[in-house]
């Protein structure tokens, strides 16, 4: 090795990343060497840049560039470090055959302070400890052979850069060389600390070994002395040992306010969630709620319109009838009034004295004082009924301001809440077809649960009981009380009518299939169009298309309810009024040559969830 490596090593050219020596160093902002393809690799990738060494961080990646003089360094370096011999191995020997040659020894300490002033020393070249009490000459001699002489006697066995390092850090009073280090701290061009030395103070270039409590900084002894007199001073090594132990307590306390954080958070997002379900649960609450509120408005109202028109047309048929009444009286009135007159013109005494008695005696005639139109509009009953409702509505409205819609709610509504499936098939009865109120064309199967229209009619008795023009069939077990839910099969007919009817209802001749007439329908017709047949028909929107229907019939609430089976879907509710007993109602419609020959059939309820 020559004399250039017997101050300088691996360590010092060596990356701290892939611990080999450095190819194209580049350094960091915070003055740290890396290889520049290693430090690149180990930033990928990363949103704020760190140093591995010191961890500083930097928020926007640092546009690095390769350092050339440090690249030239750690090639010269290799060249040396491969080549042995050299100049340095000369001048080597001219300081260990004590200075042979004129000018070896000038010439010796020129090159030593060119090269080290190109290559700063690691710390490790000397400790200043092991030198502490050794008696050192440290006058600065006019020949530099001379000083060099007696740094090596005052220095046994220590390279020449240790001696001068060693000479500038304990000359204070004498006049330093052209080429002292006085202004240097210790460093190592990789960038890396050595973890068997100590930093230096900048002021007096001695080991930063103390800690002053009081201002809160590591100082050298000098400093101790000099700046810090009566301060809390200790070893670092000793205020080391109880930052470990106050790390250990701020560490904990972190960690529990961490922990404490993180509870918070699951619960912040847990009554988000729940808030999310909240409102979830009362925007379908509400808007079933107002919906059903809204029907129930708008069918009062569809009501009061009927009502009315038909106590209009009563009254005025009651009108007309009067009015036909007093137009003959006072024609007959003003047929006796010309008989009169004509009488009183006349001039045969015995044809005046007989036909005068007949005459004066006025015509049979109606008392119509006390005749009057009626003016009753029938609505009274409407509005009270309408009224019990909004009543009913604001108390479920007031209980809902308090306690919220239930999680577990299905339809809410302002009169009665739609009971689910599985309550609605506690109510399943056995229904089968009445056939005596067949109309002739329909064709029951002989267990009496399904019914079709065929092509012509059949050969049955014209009894009172049975529909001569409609094609419909009643079912046999009548309503009178209590509540009752059976299923048909529609499957894929294209028309059909299902609910119940009055049994009073007209069965001969044309029919009015409406609520005033005893009729209660859910009707089918082209396939896609779903009604109610009431005084107009409602239309009814359906997005699925249902093939079973379920039909609930409340009596005493006066109730007729239909649903989809398959969907489990509430479709719409009749109410009204039951005086007489009611019965299922079927019409599978005309067969529409081909296209609606399928049968409606009564099924057995499976009851399900």
């Amino acid at each position: 090795m020559s004399f250039y490596g017997s101050f300088l090593s691996d360590e010092q050219f060596q990356c701290s990343i892939c611990l080999d020596v450095f190819t194209n160093p580049s350094s960091t902002p915070c003055g740290h060497s890396f290889c520049m393809p290693c430090i690149s690799r180990y930033w990928d990738g990363l949103k704020v840049c760190q140093c591995p060494l010191c961890k500083k961080t930097f928020q926007k990646r640092p546009d690095l560039q390769i350092n050339r003089t440090l690249r030239e360094i750690t090639e010269q370096f290799r060249s040396m470090k491969g080549g042995g011999g050299g100049m340095g191995q000369d001048k080597r020997g001219g300081r260990g055959g004590g200075g042979g040659g004129g000018g070896d020894g000038d010439d010796f300490l020129h090159e030593l302070q060119r090269k080290v002033l190109q290559h700063p020393p690691k710390h490790n070249d000397f400790n200043e400890a092991q030198f502490q009490g050794q008696p050192i000459q440290t006058c600065y001699s006019p020949t530099h052979s001379q000083y060099t002489n007696k740094l090596a006697s005052s220095v046994p066995n220590q390279s020449p850069m240790a001696a001068l390092v060693l000479m500038q850090t304990h000359n204070h009073n004498s006049i330093a060389p052209p080429w002292s280090f006085s202004n240097r701290r210790r460093f190592t061009l990789s960038g890396a600390a050595d973890s068997h030395s100590l930093p230096l103070c900048d002021l007096h270039h001695r080991g930063i070994m103390l800690y002053c409590r009081d201002d809160q900084m590591c100082i050298c002894p000098e400093c101790a002395t000099s700046d810090h007199p009566d301060h809390d001073v200790v070893n670092i090594e000793t205020e080391y040992v109880k930052t470990k132990a106050q790390l250990s307590t701020s560490q904990q306390e972190i960690q529990e306010m961490i922990r404490e954080r993180i509870k918070k958070i699951d619960e912040i997002k847990k009554s988000v969630t729940e808030m999310e379900l909240a409102v979830e649960r009362e925007t379908a609450g509400s808007v079933c709620m107002m919906s059903a509120l809204v029907s129930a408005i708008e069918r009062s109202q569809a009501e009061l319109m009927e009502v009315m028109e038909m106590s209009r047309r009563a009254a005025g048929h009651q009108a007309d009838t009067m009015i036909r009444q007093l137009e003959m009286e006072v024609a007959e009135l003003k047929r006796r009034e010309n008989a009169l007159a004509k009488l009183s013109q006349s001039d045969d005494h015995m044809h005046c004295v007989k036909t005068f008695p007949a005459l004066s005696v006025p015509p049979p005639a109606k008392d119509w004082s006390g005749v009057s139109v009626n003016s009753d509009l029938g609505t009274g009953t409407i509005y009270r009924s309408l009224a019990a409702l909004v009543e009913k509505f604001q108390e479920e409205l007031k209980h809902i301001a308090e306690t919220g819609f239930p999680a577990s709610a299905l339809e809410p509504s302002p009169v009665r809440t739609q009971p689910r499936m599985k309550r609605l098939q506690e109510y399943a009865v056995d229904v089968t077809l009445d056939s005596d109120t067949a109309h002739p064309r329909l064709i029951l199967s002989e267990d009496l649960k399904s019914v079709k229209c065929g092509d012509r009619h059949q050969l049955v008795p014209d009894n009172p009981e049975r529909f001569d023009r409609v094609v419909c069939v009643l079912g046999r077990e009548a309503i009178s009380s209590g509540r009752h839910y059976w299923e048909v099969e529609v499957g894929g007919k294209t028309d059909w009518d299902l609910g119940v009817a009055k049994q009073s209802i007209n069965r001969k001749g044309k029919i009015e299939v409406t609520p005033n007439n005893g009729y209660w329908f859910l009707s089918l017709r082209d396939k896609s169009k779903y009604a109610f047949r009431t005084e107009t028909s409602t239309d009814v929107p359906l997005n699925l298309r249902p093939h079973k229907i379920g039909i609930f019939v409340d009596f005493e609430r006066g109730q007729v309810s239909f649903y989809n089976v398959d969907t489990k879907i509430h479709i719409y509710t009749f109410n009204d009024v039951f005086n007489e007993n009611i019965y299922p109602f079927f019409s599978p419609f005309t067969n529409k040559s081909g296209k609606n020959d399928g049968p409606l059939v009564i099924t057995p309820v499976n009851p399900t969830e």
